[in-house]
């Protein structure tokens, strides 16, 4: 058994001796991992090493093999399908390496997609929506569709729309790899600095130093096992 990794906080995740494989190839051996309220944590490792696995099983988006994955002491692994569609939509946030928008609905319809989907009312879901676009500085692109807009705005659309509906937890892989650094650098500060002002755990999948420089934690996959890595 893995020493179990924790954070400064109280426990929101944990994993115990959770283990994947695809085929015969072990993509993560055993891992025990806590994840603390309001942390950021930074995940790094190869191509292929397993962090977009790591992500999923956090994220309920997969199963493990064998452990189990557990958010405030309740096993993902136990829930139906749909408990974990639900567990999704209401306490987690997703941000993806090339954003995902909806190419046909606007910025402002992507945002809200979230709170349309849990049923918030109209006049509610019009105020939140409107208030993370002007915090994330992109209102003015509100009426614009994805593809009218540069990667960074896009970017930050996509942070807007995993913020809106106020989850506990917010899980980004590779957010900033299909960006220039310089713009990689601000988004990441803008995701950064709202989860943080949400008291938000943020959990971040990363090839980049830099991206790993601004977690409270770093850990890097290797071999199928999770270690500390230094900051």
């Amino acid at each position: 058994m893995h020493r179990t990794m924790r954070g400064p906080n109280g426990i929101q995740i944990e994993l115990a001796g959770v283990t994947k494989a695809y085929g015969e190839q072990v993509v993560l051996d055993g891992i025990d991992l806590a994840i603390a309220d309001a942390e950021f944590l930074a995940v790094m490792g190869r191509s292929g090493s397993g962090k977009s696995t790591l992500l999923k099983l956090v994220g309920g988006l997969d199963t493990p093999d064998a452990g189990a994955v557990i958010h405030r002491g309740r096993s993902l692994n136990g829930m139906s399908e749909h408990e974990r569609t639900r567990f999704r939509r209401s306490s987690l946030g997703f941000v993806f390496q090339f954003f995902n928008l909806i190419p046909t609905l606007t910025v402002r319809e992507n945002v809200c997609l979230p709170l349309d989907l849990n049923g918030t009312r109209a006049e509610e879901t019009a105020r939140r929506c409107s208030e993370i676009l002007a915090e994330l500085e992109i209102d003015g692109c509100a009426h614009r569709f994805p593809e009218e807009l540069s990667g960074g705005e896009q970017q930050r659309a996509a942070i807007a729309r995993a913020l809106v509906h106020e989850p506990e937890l917010i899980i980004a892989d590779e957010p900033t790899g299909n960006l220039d650094l310089e713009t990689a650098e601000r988004v990441l500060e803008t995701l950064s600095l709202s989860c943080r002002q949400r008291s938000t755990t943020l959990i971040v999948a990363t090839h980049s130093r830099e991206v790993a420089a601004l977690a409270d934690r770093t850990l890097r996959i290797r071999g199928g096992r999770l270690e500390e890595a230094a900051q």
